[in-house]
C-alpha cells in the first residue's frame, strides 16, 4: 500500500509539472499538487511510525 501511495504521489507531481508548464488545466493542476504533497507527507509519517 505504501509503494502505491508513493507512485500516485509521483504521478500527480509529474501531472502538475506538465500542467504548470502547459497552463491548460488551470486550478485542477494545483489541486493535484496538494493531493500529491499530502500523499508524500502520509508516506513519510507511515514510514517513521512503522
Amino acid at each position: 500500500m505504501g509503494n502505491l501511495l508513493y507512485i500516485i504521489a509521483v504521478i500527480l507531481i509529474i501531472a502538475w509539472a506538465i500542467g504548470f508548464l502547459g497552463y491548460s488545466a488551470g486550478g485542477l493542476i494545483h489541486i493535484l499538487l496538494v493531493i500529491a504533497i499530502i500523499a508524500i507527507i502520509l508516506r513519510i509519517i507511515q514510514g517513521r511510525s512503522v
